[in-house]
């Protein structure tokens, strides 16, 4: 594949997440602890912590808030070279708010983001050059429902016809869009997109398949030409204890790729494990055009970052191939790393 300046940028808000300590409640705390979220920063950040150079689009506002967000970008390896900035009245950074469970308590989240500065972000606040320096592109369904769609679609298209692949992760969110909406607009998109992210559970409802899981998944490469679909499977024992693993298709080899599931993962901090799956296939992809590595990084980064607190990974190159490694191991491995 060309060299470029990137091997993956992606599109989509950034969020400030406020959290209550540990397990406490939102209702009756009193502290709240910050961190940096948002599902395509969380994909930037994962892919450039196995290796590669990454970089997010997206409008910040022009203030302290907006400062810590880019420090927290930086600080994970992610470009900040198109971020725009928004010096208005009305800035603002969209924020939510998680609180973890405990069974039987499911976890909670509550979204404060209408209005933020990245509702504004234009095409022209866009350089030209941007489209043609990724060999890969990645956004969501988060994107095309907010403010940022008909942005957001044509950023698609423009790194669609300047050569790039195209990662979509459907990401459907009920209290986002409405089931039609959604999949009349993501349809239109779909013959652009290379790489798709979809659960079962998304399949069934929102794009109202039936049939056999790998039916299923196989018809978005006969209807729209996807290259590669995705789906993750997650069984979740309790709020703390997951099992996780997917199925992942190649369109190319026609040929499924599967694994043994991770199994009682502990669960400190589940929001963004989906998407570091992503960002692990994304690299599996990117470095070494291997479906059935691309399906083992995506499984191991995944697992791994429910295990760190806050949205971002925080798993490098050296610790995701030890738990591939481990995970297939047939005998003892070591308890403790030193």
């Amino acid at each position: 594949m060309e060299k470029k300046p990137f091997d993956l940028l992606t599109f989509g808000e950034i969020m400030l997440r406020l959290s209550p300590p540990r397990h406490a409640r939102i209702v009756d705390g009193d502290i709240f602890e910050k961190r940096a979220g948002g599902a395509e920063l969380n994909v930037a950040s994962g892919v450039a912590l196995l290796g590669l150079r990454t970089g997010i689009i997206s409008r910040l506002p022009q203030s302290e808030l907006g400062t810590f967000i880019k420090n927290r970008i930086r600080f994970v390896g992610v470009s900040d070279d198109y971020l725009v900035y928004d010096d208005s009245p009305t800035a603002r950074l969209g924020i939510y708010y998680y609180e973890m469970g405990a069974a039987p308590r499911k976890p909670t989240i509550v979204y404060d983001r209408y209005g933020a500065s990245v509702c504004g972000i234009r095409l022209s606040d866009i350089p030209q050059e941007a489209y043609s320096s990724a060999r890969m592109f990645h956004t969501s369904g988060i994107s095309l429902a907010l403010g940022t769609r008909d942005v957001a679609i044509e950023v698609l298209k423009n790194f669609k016809a300047a050569g790039a692949q195209i990662s979509f992760d459907v990401n459907y969110r009920a209290n986002l869009w409405g089931e039609d909406e959604a999949r009349q607009t993501i349809e239109k998109i779909l013959p652009l997109v290379d790489v798709l992210f979809v659960s079962e559970e998304t399949s069934r409802r929102m794009f109202r398949k039936t049939g056999e899981l790998r039916d299923i998944m196989k018809s978005y490469a006969a209807e729209y030409g996807v290259k590669i679909v995705a789906t993750t499977q997650r069984t979740v024992l309790s709020p703390r204890k997951h099992n996780f693993t997917s199925v992942l298709y190649s369109a190319a080899q026609d040929a499924f790729y599967t694994e043994a599931p991770y199994e009682n993962i502990d669960v400190i901090d589940r929001i963004g494990s989906g998407d570091a799956y992503v960002a692990g296939v994304l690299f599996g992809l990117l470095k070494y055009g291997d479906p059935r590595k691309a399906m083992q990084f995506g499984n191991a980064t995944s697992s791994v970052k429910n295990t760190v607190p806050g949205d971002l990974p925080s798993s490098d190159f050296k610790e995701i191939a030890r738990i591939i490694e481990e995970h297939n191991a047939t005998g003892p491995v070591s308890e403790m790393n030193r």
